[in-house]
């Protein structure tokens, strides 16, 4: 077959009418008539709409990448970043605080309060919630710095600073510590006017929500200056600087404890769990030996004579003699540890214990107690003394210019003659090294060159060198007290050994402690030690009488009606502590009561008076007279019912 397609073959069609003239009729199969020309209707347009499809598509295609975006970080926020999200939202909503311990008290022997603690509140912030985005203002920090720095008295540059920290993530500054109630409720009452404003006007942020309050405890002292020395102060942080408060602050302080709880907008939201919280323990009370009364007695002698005499310092110790207890420890000037700001920096501490200073004469019975104990005197031993005495490289003299004195030893203690100890002394060894060596055993035994026991923060354990390493003058003048250094409670101790029999009984200025649960918990018993035999401490108390009860004594102004009085006066050339060379004098007294009896040790000491008289018994011995009449009255001491012994004062050769 040929692939040529075949030639189509035409089918005849209907014939065509034939055309009609003019005026004829179309008949049967003829054309119709052409209509009258003019413009033909437009055929209607036709709106095709477009196929849904693509779009529809591309709609799903985007909801699709919209729903795996958030699959992604959902999975990124549960699975696999889930504790570190969680860790930061623990962060913003937990809040943690440190509940501070209340301080315990420290009370006299009698339970009156001398230091006390009182509601008090720390002021604390949240940084974060000063930021920007937070209150939707940019100077958050320092609109809220001018509204607190005049209640809080603080600067108000440094409140911007701590409220806007180089750390931005810091959840809690401290702005003000241990503020007062009222404070606290000032604070309180703007924060809440601000709050209240914040919700009717929405202009207004309250830039005071993130300002809250810890509550804590703020250190009270009654008495004002009284005791300030023992006493010592608490600083900013809350902890000891000083005194007591220093030396028994772990048990004073107690533990804090810790609060965690949820937050939100800076209220706490209380049916929120996870909330945690650890109580603080209070401290313990610490009652002190102190009597009140005789330490306001002695404070007020002491700061009367010291202002008199328009001197540098003083101070009183005032020991039961039987317990070695301190009944009071006075310094002037003195300082209110409740209000350092105004307090003289030279007046803090406790010079009593802080200074180290030469004793002069009142160190004397330290060497009649080695000549005693020794057996190479008796109280009547006859005291050939000259005018001047050579030993060494120096020339001794007494306090007065006198013809030769005809002193018996108790006349030497008596009219306190430097030159008479020399030759007491002298006796103690075949060699003048023999005896440095002899007296400085009994120094060491009556607690010189050695701490006293208290254990109170900065006290000077003196100076009292090796007896080899005396020099030469040192050998003559450590007898009589000078080229030898103590504090007063060394001093006070010594006198209060004499009186107890010779037996030395560690002072203590605790008497126990008072813990959480209420129960009393006594001081451990000091210690004790025997240091002269009672022979030779009744000997000495009697010598000691001459001093006050004589009329050739120096010791007449400390005398007290009714009772037998045991004292002796002090005058000693003073180390300037500024530079380091002699200036003016070490004035004192020392000595206890009854006699016979004894029930109080007395120690009196004043530091470069420059107006009036320097003499010890001049200057001090009033003081011991007020402050042991004082103290005998208070703890009702009877009194004396024997005359005094009269022991022989001169002789006659």
């Amino acid at each position: 077959m040929s692939d040529r397609e075949p030639p189509r073959r035409r089918v005849p069609g209907p014939a065509r009418p034939a055309r009609q003239g003019p005026g004829r009729r179309p008949g049967p199969g003829a054309r119709p008539a052409r209509r009258p020309s003019g413009p033909r209707p437009a055929a209607p347009k036709v709106i095709r709409l477009g196929s849904p499809r693509p779009r529809l598509r591309l709609v799903g295609v985007g909801l699709t990448l919209v729903m795996l975006a958030f699959v992604v970080r959902l999975v990124q926020v549960q699975a696999v970043d889930a504790s570190t999200y969680a860790g930061k939202a623990e962060q913003n909503r937990y809040v943690g605080q440190v509940l501070a311990a209340e301080r315990g008290e420290i009370t006299d022997r009698n339970g009156v309060a001398l230091a006390t603690s009182e509601d008090a509140y720390d002021i604390t912030a949240d940084p974060t919630m000063f930021a920007p985005e937070e209150l939707d203002i940019a100077d958050g920090p320092e609109q809220a710095a001018a509204l607190l720095a005049p209640i809080l008295g603080a600067d108000q540059d440094d409140l911007v600073e701590k409220l806007r920290p180089e750390n931005e993530a810091l959840r809690y500054v401290k702005l003000a510590g241990r503020q007062t109630p009222q404070v606290w409720k000032q604070i309180k009452d703007l924060k809440a006017a601000l709050a209240k404003k914040a919700e009717t006007d929405e202009s207004t942020a309250n830039v005071l929500a993130g300002v809250f309050s810890v509550p804590t405890s703020k250190r009270v002292y009654p008495n004002n200056e009284l005791a300030a020395g023992i006493l010592g102060w608490v600083n900013a942080e809350g902890k000891g600087g000083g005194g007591v408060e220093l030396q028994l602050d772990k048990r004073l302080a107690g533990e804090d404890g810790k609060i965690r709880y949820a937050q939100s907008g800076g209220r706490l939201v209380p049916t929120a769990g996870g909330s945690t919280e650890t109580p603080a323990v209070p401290g313990s009370d610490i009652e002190l030996t102190i009597d009140r009364d005789i330490q306001w007695a002695a404070q007020n002698a002491i700061s009367e004579q010291v202002r008199k005499s328009a001197a540098d310092r003083g101070y009183v110790i005032v020991q039961d003699t039987r317990t070695g207890e301190v009944l009071a420890m006075a310094n002037a000037p003195g300082f209110d540890p409740g209000d350092l700001s105004e307090a003289d920096p030279k007046a803090l501490g406790n010079a009593a214990l802080q200074d180290a200073f030469e004793p002069g004469s009142t160190a004397k019975v330290l060497s009649m107690a080695a000549v005693l104990e020794e057996n190479v005197a008796t109280p009547g031993t006859h005291v050939v003394v000259p005018n001047r005495l050579h030993r060494g490289d120096r020339l001794f003299k007494d306090d007065v210019d006198h013809p030769t004195w005809y002193l018996t030893l108790n006349g030497v203690l008596a009219k306190s003659s430097n030159i008479g100890t020399i030759l007491a002394t002298g006796q103690l060894g075949r060699t003048q090294a023999q005896a440095n060596k002899v007296l400085y055993d009994y120094l060491r035994r009556f607690g010189l060159g050695s701490h006293s026991g208290l254990g109170f923060p900065g006290e000077t354990k003196g100076i009292l060198a090796p007896p080899d390493e005396w020099s030469t003058s040192q050998q003559y003048t450590i007898p009589f007290g000078q080229g030898v250094s103590i504090n007063a409670m060394q001093a006070a101790s010594v006198y209060s050994t004499i009186a107890n029999g010779g037996v030395r009984v560690e002072p203590t200025l605790v008497r126990g402690s008072k813990g959480p649960d209420g129960r009393f918990t006594p001081a451990p018993k000091p210690g004790k030690t025997r240091v002269v035999s009672e022979k030779t401490a009744k000997t000495l108390a009697r010598m000691l009488e001459s001093v006050v009860d004589d009329e050739e004594g120096t010791g007449t102004k400390a005398r007290i009606p009714g009772y037998r009085v045991a004292g002796k006066t002090g005058t000693a050339n003073r180390v300037d502590p500024a530079t380091g060379k002699y200036h003016g004098y070490t004035s004192s007294f020392a000595g206890f009561a009854p006699a016979d009896k004894p029930r109080i040790t007395v120690y009196c000491v004043i530091q470069n008076a420059t107006e009036g008289s320097y003499f010890g018994g001049q200057i001090c011995g009033p003081v011991y007279k007020q402050v042991m009449e004082f103290a005998l009255k208070t703890l009702q001491v009877p009194p004396t019912g024997a005359a005094p012994a009269a022991l022989p004062v001169t002789f006659t050769p």
